[in-house]
């Protein structure tokens, strides 16, 4: 790949750092991956500055002949009219991503991506802040990042957790109710571990526990985690309404009378509250329909 363009791109996300570290090291992989796209499509010699049209629709025809799905090639526009603002050139991609043929993302899971994480996988993470924040994202349905940046000390209020809003995506404070006996017992460690700080080792940086945290997990056969937060979503769904998720085996909209069909749509804002989020058709990914 052309080292002007690689090295371009490098300069340009250092000069903007929208976004947390890990959406920051997200585009700057997709932003790589492109300049190394566009080199061997035949463009060299590029620049960051030198993106045109023509680079874009390259680009997308080469995505859709790879047989790249909708959602990632929506993730990859999305980093494309960044680079594209970014360099003063915000109309050469177009806003809607159906002047490219890329179908709409389906919301609706069809099948469960519940993942469930034993206590037999969860003892072979011998770091104990690394162990915690697992702990935390099975029982609190928490992202990879919060559960990192997890202050006990501040978060637990007793009946709920309260995320400060530098710690989640977006950057939208949230709390979570504490109901069980062990999500009681996991900040109870958490606290022991943690005591003031966070769950990251005071001798050590969010990157350089990501990265950790990544060897680690990846060391004992868990990936995918992001499947605890679907397990969350589906345990507080049965839990609220008294019957199973669409998606987990349940009753589908279709199937509740009216009166359950009211109870649904509460619970689903509540649940879409408590994992972040603040529409309630998200919850589909996680519940189904």
């Amino acid at each position: 790949m052309s080292k002007n363009i690689s090295y371009d791109l490098h300069l340009l996300q250092r000069r903007n750092r929208d976004g947390s570290i890990a959406t920051q090291s997200n585009r700057n992989r997709i932003l790589q991956q492109m300049g190394k796209q566009l080199h061997e499509l035949g463009f060299r010699n590029m620049q960051a500055k030198s993106l045109k049209e023509k680079h874009v629709d390259a680009l997308v025809k080469k995505w859709q002949a790879d047989g790249l799905s909708a959602g990632t090639m929506k993730n990859r526009m999305s980093t494309l009219r960044w680079w594209a603002e970014k360099i003063g050139k915000r109309n050469i991609v177009a806003r809607d991503n159906s002047h490219y043929g890329i179908d709409d993302r389906q919301y609706v899971s069809q099948e469960s991506k519940a993942q469930k994480l034993e206590n037999e996988t969860l003892g072979k993470i011998k770091d104990p802040y690394l162990k915690m924040s697992l702990e935390l994202q099975r029982e609190f349905g928490l992202r990879r990042e919060e559960s990192m940046k997890f202050q006990p000390s501040y978060a637990d209020q007793g009946d709920f957790i309260r995320l400060k809003a530098s710690w989640t995506k977006g950057g939208r404070e949230r709390v979570v109710p504490i109901t069980s006996e062990s999500q009681r017992t996991a900040l109870d460690k958490a606290h022991k571990i943690a005591g003031r700080g966070s769950l990251i080792p005071p001798n050590k940086k969010y990157i350089q526990q990501l990265r950790l945290y990544e060897k680690h997990t990846s060391e004992v056969g868990l990936s995918k985690l992001h499947g605890l937060r679907h397990e969350y979503a589906q345990r507080r769904y049965c839990e609220l309404t008294g019957w199973k998720a669409p998606v987990a085996g349940g009753p589908s909209s279709k199937q509740l009378t009216a009166e359950q069909k009211q109870l649904d749509r509460s619970v689903r804002l509540q649940i879409s509250e408590e994992l972040g989020h603040s529409r309630e058709q998200i919850t589909t990914v996680y519940l189904g329909r």
